[in-house]
């Protein structure tokens, strides 16, 4: 059968990328086109666009380059209409897949969707929109089917794909890493700045702020695939910082402490059991516009799928170098750290078991044929 499978950015190309997997296992004759990144090609298929040419933050980013946003979702179209898929398969990234679902439905095309939009988070009113547009929900958050359930939608609750993903990832040897990467035998604290131009842009300064008051630690940055080194270095004016592209889960599993952009990487983070402080910045008015429409308690997917803070949040004003430093020394006292992971234990436990990749194919694939 084939499929078309819609995703964006550096979360969607990996979960994608193991949904691709676990589609292939269920049908040895799948002939998959995507949008995503390069985790998706390395596992096969046909790349349509890389996520890289379509990344925009925020509501001011978009309205700024809404002629490009606007070519996409054209472009997006006509390549559906040529391949003329057995299913379209919508991975997050809601602002381009819910119109391209709209238009999908109206064409007859099932519509799939792989990792639910937030509209848990802002704009409920989109739930209409998606019973409307989309034929199968599949939700990788223990609270969204009891949320969607108050609107009379059934879903799918699959498990968490991180749990596989890190489950999964080959084990680094610490010795080599840290000779590979000129790292010494210090402690390392974790830079997640994220991976876009302009989260990095807000973030990276405010958290190389801070290194100075910790001299006995060495601080890593994590760079994005989807950003060279040449931009970050723009940052760093310091010795003593390094640099690891595309190397996360490694890094992590070697950190003592991490200062993470608020994202998927918080929940990365306390997966790895890596004690974090959230961090968040946007300009000025994206953040008025989301004030408006966010109804959330927190933005980290850590302290919301708990229902309770865990990890520390600072956002906006709240993330200077003063705040920052009083943070990062409170997740690296023995006895915070110690709760720390007692709450990311339970965090784990509430994600339920390792298989979304594979749940979520086979009841595609059922859905399908069963059709």
């Amino acid at each position: 059968m084939k499929y078309y499978i819609i995703s964006g950015e550096a979360s969607g190309d990996l979960h994608g990328s193991n949904l691709m997997k676990a589609l292939y296992k269920q049908d040895s004759k799948a002939d998959i086109r995507f949008w995503g990144g390069n985790l998706m090609k390395s596992v096969g298929g046909d790349l349509v666009m890389h996520y890289k040419e379509r990344q925009f933050m925020g509501f001011s980013e978009v309205i700024l380059n809404l002629r490009k946003v606007l070519g996409h979702i054209k472009y997006c179209k006509a390549d559906i209409v040529t391949f003329q898929p057995d299913v379209i398969i919508f991975i997050d990234n809601s602002g381009f897949n819910l119109r391209i679902a709209k238009w999908a439905k109206a064409q007859k095309y099932r519509t799939h969707y792989y990792i639910s939009p937030q509209v848990w988070a802002s704009r409920a009113s989109r739930v209409e929109k998606i019973k409307l547009y989309i034929d199968a929900m599949y939700c990788i958050l223990p609270f969204e089917k009891a949320f969607y359930k108050k609107y009379d939608y059934d879903v799918h609750f699959v498990g968490h794909p991180l749990i596989d993903a890190i489950a999964n990832r080959p084990q680094v040897n610490e010795h080599n890493f840290r000779k590979t990467h000129n790292l010494s035998g210090q402690p390392i604290i974790a830079l997640l700045p994220g991976s876009r131009k302009q989260e990095i842009t807000k973030m990276l300064g405010v958290m190389l702020s801070v290194v100075d008051d910790f001299k006995d630690y060495q601080f890593v940055i994590a760079g994005a695939p989807s950003q060279d080194f040449h931009f970050y270095k723009t940052f760093i004016k310091k010795n003593n910082i390094q640099f690891i592209s595309n190397k996360t889960y490694d890094l992590l599993s070697l950190s003592s402490a991490a200062l993470v952009t608020s994202g998927t990487a918080t929940l990365e983070t306390a997966l790895f059991k890596v004690p974090q402080v959230v961090c968040y910045k946007a300009s000025s008015i994206s953040y008025q516009i989301a004030k408006r429409i966010i109804t959330l308690k927190f933005i980290s997917l850590v302290n919301l799928i708990m229902d309770r803070e865990v990890v520390t949040e600072l956002i906006q004003a709240d993330l200077n170098t003063k705040r920052l430093k009083k943070e990062l020394t409170a997740i690296l006292n023995p006895e915070k750290r110690e709760q720390l992971f007692l709450d990311y234990y339970e965090l784990e436990q509430k994600l339920g078991g390792r298989g979304a990749s594979d749940n979520t194919a086979k009841l595609i694939y059922n859905a399908i044929k069963n059709d």
